[in-house]
């Protein structure tokens, strides 16, 4: 359980500080949600079709499928994935340029319930210590609500992304249990919305996303996402999905609350701390 919380740990801080790069170039006009969306997932293809070919079979851990393993048995689940990833990336790009970063951070927690449901449906082991650390999560949620720490703005994109990122996960996570190493899943996700992003910003704005990397600030912001995302991939492999669902949300929440304090001035930060420390004790549960 640890190590797939160590790596969520890692991939949410990265994570953060990409989308709050991109949420500061997009309040000064330099970035617009399509190109968002691209940048984050450009480098997460380049990064997981490099690990797929060059990195041998069984080196992260025994029994870890490795190398580009691709199954035509997994299409039934792969390519409904694929259509709810799309509406998921653009719905998110969206909710990272109105919502506030702890507002993101907080309503994502919604996810973490409904993940737990598909855990015992798909017959994944959570016990009773687990499901305790994730009620006190919700809870913590609960608090911030009544305390008005949260903004209505951007709050819809929000709900609809943590609701969806049920079915995403859960997909995910069955076709890396039963079909695809984790490289050729979501290596070919991550490029079908490279290609959906780069397609749409043409069309729609006029601009080609592949000048951005021309500046610095938008290379690291898509270096870290993507380094951030790949890391990712495989914290849902060592662990259930519900454990590392409540572990990025978690993560989420303190960074996001951070970035958004230091950064975009947001209030509440105290009532959203002693909430944080409720998600940390729930997260020790979930080791138990």
């Amino acid at each position: 359980w640890m190590f797939g919380v160590l790596l969520t740990a890692i991939s949410s801080f990265l994570e953060e500080v990409s989308c709050s790069v991109g949420k500061w170039e997009m309040l000064r006009k330099r970035e617009t949600a399509l190109s968002l969306g691209f940048l984050n997932y450009f480098w997460t293809v380049l990064i997981l079709f490099a690990l797929a070919f060059l990195i041998p079979k069984d080196f992260f851990a025994p029994g870890f499928p490795g190398g580009f393993v691709f199954s035509m048995a997994s299409l039934p689940t792969f390519l409904p994935r694929v259509v709810l990833e799309v509406i998921q990336a653009l719905v998110g790009a969206y909710a990272v340029v109105i919502a506030d970063r702890s507002t993101f951070g907080f309503l994502h927690i919604i996810t973490i319930p409904l993940l737990l449901v598909a855990d015992f449906v798909f017959s994944y082991s959570v016990g009773l210590p687990q499901i305790a650390g994730m009620s006190l999560i919700i809870a913590s949620l609960v608090l911030v609500f009544i305390n008005d720490g949260i903004r209505r703005k951007g709050m819809w994109l929000v709900i609809f992304s943590a609701v969806n990122a049920v079915a995403t996960i859960s997909l995910f996570k069955y076709d890396v249990t039963h079909f695809n190493s984790v490289e050729a899943e979501q290596g070919i996700i991550c490029a079908v919305l490279v290609v959906f992003f780069f397609i749409l910003s043409l069309v729609r704005e006029k601009k080609n996303p592949l000048k951005l990397f021309a500046h610095p600030v938008f290379f690291m912001q898509s270096f870290l996402m993507g380094v951030g995302g790949s890391i990712m991939g495989f914290a849902y492999f060592f662990s259930a999905p519900s454990i590392v669902a409540a572990a990025k949300r978690a993560f989420n929440v303190l960074f996001a609350m951070l970035s958004g304090h230091i950064y975009f001035n947001e209030k509440k930060f105290w009532v959203k701390f002693v909430s944080f420390v409720l998600i940390a004790v729930g997260l020790i549960l979930l080791d138990k």
